[in-house]
Parts: structure tokens; C-alpha cells; sequence
């Protein structure tokens, strides 16, 4: 049981690494915030100190353990919504209904995706921010 846990909370983690590393022509906020990977990448010309990696993986694990549920929610309103659609006729508001359980799940997610980014560029003085932007220009 708790082998499962831990795999699909590293499924979830690879996920999450995957779509916050996304391409700079797919930033929506354009080199504004800085994935986790992108900070550690680039850990030593930084000069990360220890404070600022503790705090900086503190950040990512607390968003992956707050993600994991959401993802939970998220995949099992999906499974029910592809099954509704199977269903001849189509039951439109319970269609909705799922569909919209869904998406608050990914809504949660990506809330606290974005919470985390902040937060990590938070950690960050003026002179790393600022190393990070040329960097994903």
C-alpha cells in the first residue's frame, strides 16, 4: 500500500517537474518565475546558500504532498466523466457536474504550483533573479 502511494506520488512529482518546465515560448509569465529545476540547474552560479536550498526543497516537497490529493480527485472525476460519455443517451448535467469536479481539482494544482513559484522566487535576492531572467531569455 504505501509502495503504491509512493509510486503514484513520484508519477505525480514528474508530472508536476514536466509542466513547470516548460519551454520559455510556452511562458505564460514570461521569465517572471522560475521552476525548481530551473534554480537548481543553475545552483552553483547562483550561489545558493544552505538556508536558501533548505528552504527551496522545503517549498517543493510541501507543494508535491498538497498535490498529490488534488491529482487523486482529479484523475478519479475523469475516469467518471469517460464513463458518463460512454453511457447512450448522455447524462449532460452529470456530464457537467464531473467535468467541473475535475477542473477545480487541476484549478487546486495549478494553484499551488503558482503559490510555490512565487514563493521560490521570493527566496531569491535581486542578483540571482536577475541571472535567472538572462538566462531564459
Amino acid at each position: 500500500m504505501k509502495k503504491g502511494f509512493f509510486l503514484v506520488l513520484a508519477v505525480a512529482s514528474l508530472g508536476m517537474g514536466a509542466a513547470l518546465a516548460a519551454a520559455p515560448k510556452d511562458d505564460v509569465f514570461k521569465g517572471k518565475l522560475f521552476p525548481p529545476n530551473v534554480i537548481l540547474e543553475h545552483k552553483a552560479e547562483l550561489g545558493l546558500s544552505k538556508a536558501q536550498f533548505k528552504q527551496i526543497r522545503a517549498a517543493v516537497v510541501e507543494v508535491q504532498s498538497g498535490v498529490a490529493e488534488h491529482e487523486w480527485d482529479m484523475q478519479e472525476a475523469y475516469q467518471a466523466l469517460m464513463q458518463e460519455l460512454d453511457e447512450a443517451p448522455i447524462d449532460e448535467s452529470r456530464v457537467l457536474e464531473l467535468a467541473n469536479k475535475a477542473l477545480l481539482a487541476e484549478n487546486q494544482v495549478k494553484k499551488k504550483q503558482m503559490a510555490m513559484l512565487v514563493r521560490l522566487k521570493n527566496l531569491l535576492t535581486e542578483e540571482q533573479v536577475s541571472y535567472l531572467e538572462s538566462v531564459q531569455q
